[in-house]
């Protein structure tokens, strides 16, 4: 009687794959990133999102082990995204992937619960080991983040100072996104679920605190605080 043929079968005790969560708000960015994390085989996207606030909600109902998030989005940016997902989701490993070569976008990723900080132009070569080392609960840093971190370390144990403090609170930071992508007070109200006096009071605490006279001016401070693209 003639063997029958084997059936391959998954190696016994072989780790699935990281379920990985891609937030950015260009499509052909998503897709290019796409193909270098679907072609490694211990990584998978089993999702996708185009802004802070989608990452947030896909993150909740696809439970990823890992999420990529670009700093710069509608709604909400990368770093409002990772903070809220570091406090409602703190097993959650966290990237950003950005095109800043920023210290202050660093620092604040860091400080956002961020395990890594990959540049986009080099994502081919560096993003696969960013989501390993972010998986065995390793930071991932690129060169010149090492060269920020030990400048930053050598001068606050020299002056004996620490990092600057925000200059607004987080839900100011997200009234101003708001304001400066031209949303009115009432969108910005049923957007984050408070009233309009809220949302105006805010906005009047934001030109007093930042020094500026109207929404053309928080526009131009939310597109140099990376909240919005030019």
């Amino acid at each position: 009687m003639p063997a029958s043929p084997s059936i391959a079968t998954p190696a016994r005790g072989a780790a699935a794959p990281t379920r990985i969560l891609l937030a950015d708000d260009h499509a052909l960015v998503r897709r290019g990133v796409r193909l270098i994390l679907d072609g490694e085989p211990d990584l998978t996207v089993v999702a996708e999102a185009g802004d802070g606030a989608e990452a947030i909600e896909m993150a909740r109902s696809e439970q990823p082990d890992l999420v990529i998030l670009d700093i710069a989005m509608p709604r909400l940016t990368g770093l409002q995204a990772a903070r809220e997902l570091s406090r409602v989701m703190p097993g959650l490993r966290i990237l950003m992937l950005t095109m800043y070569d920023n210290e202050q976008y660093f620092f604040e990723a860091l400080k956002a619960g961020a395990a890594g900080y990959v540049l986009k132009s080099v994502a081919d070569r560096d993003l696969v080991e960013a989501c390993r080392a972010a998986m065995r609960d390793e930071p991932f840093l690129y060169p010149g983040a090492v060269t920020a971190l030990i400048r930053n370390f050598l001068a606050r144990a020299k002056d004996g100072e620490d990092l600057p403090a925000r200059a607004i609170t987080e839900r100011e930071e997200e009234i101003l996104k708001l304001v400066a992508e031209g949303n009115t007070s009432k969108e910005i109200a049923e957007l984050l679920v408070i009233s309009v006096k809220t949302v105006e009071r805010h906005r009047a605490n934001l030109l007093q605190k930042l020094g500026l006279r109207d929404r053309l001016e928080l526009t131009r401070y939310a597109i140099r605080a990376g909240l919005i693209e030019p």
